[in-house]
C-alpha cells in the first residue's frame, strides 16, 4: 500500500490514513485544525500530533466559545503546561483566533460556509508525482491569509492556511501515487 511520503511513523501514518485531506465541514473541527495549524509554525507536524491530545484538553475541547473567554491567569497556567507548545504568542493567539472564529460564524453562519469558499465549496484535487510537487502557498491560500488577517486572525499566514487547506479536505495533495487519493 502507497502512501504520500511523509507518512513514516505510526502516528503521522494514522493520520494521513484516516484524517489529512479528508472534508471537514464541522465548526470544532475546523477551529481545532486552526489552532494547531498555528502551534506548528516552525515546528513539526509529528510534534503537534503527539500533543493533541494534551491541546484537546487545555483548550477545552477546542469550544471557541470558551476559548475565547480564556483569562490573563489561563494563559499563565498553559504557559506551565508541558503537554502544549509553551509559546505565549502562539497561546494568546488562540483566545484572539477564538472571538475572530466567533465573529465569522456570527456573519457568515458558520465558519464551514465562510472558509469552503475560498475553494469554490468543493475540495481542489490536485495531481501530484512526488513531494517536491506540492507548493507551501497557492492563490487560493493567499486569499484566505490575507482575509483571515484583516479580520484579526494571528498565525494564519500563507503557508500556515495552505496546510490548514490541506489538513482538513479543501485541498487533496494526496500523490497521485497514493491510496488515499480522492477522485472528488
Amino acid at each position: 500500500m502507497q502512501r504520500c511520503a511523509w507518512a513514516t511513523t505510526p502516528l503521522g501514518i494514522a493520520y494521513h490514513d484516516a484524517e489529512w485531506g479528508v472534508p471537514v465541514h464541522d465548526d470544532r473541527t475546523l477551529f481545532e485544525f486552526l489552532i494547531l495549524e498555528g502551534a506548528q509554525a516552525g515546528l513539526s507536524w509529528e510534534t503537534i500530533l503527539r500533543k493533541r491530545d494534551a491541546y484537546r484538553h487545555a483548550f477545552a475541547g477546542f469550544e471557541p466559545a470558551k476559548v475565547a473567554r480564556f483569562t490573563a491567569a489561563t494563559i499563565r497556567r498553559l504557559m506551565q503546561d508541558e503537554g502544549i507548545v509553551r509559546n505565549r504568542l502562539k497561546i494568546e493567539s488562540a483566545v484572539s483566533n477564538a472571538k475572530a472564529f466567533l465573529a465569522v460564524q456570527r456573519e457568515h453562519g458558520s465558519f464551514d460556509s465562510y472558509v469552503w469558499r475560498f475553494v469554490g465549496g468543493r475540495p481542489l484535487v490536485n495531481r501530484r508525482r512526488r513531494t517536491g510537487d506540492v507548493p507551501a502557498k497557492t492563490a487560493e491560500s493567499d486569499a484566505l491569509s490575507k482575509d483571515l488577517l484583516k479580520r484579526g486572525f494571528k498565525f494564519v499566514g500563507s503557508t500556515i492556511c495552505y496546510a490548514y487547506m490541506q489538513a482538513v479536505g479543501m485541498v487533496d495533495d494526496h500523490l497521485d501515487s497514493c491510496f488515499r487519493k480522492q477522485n472528488w
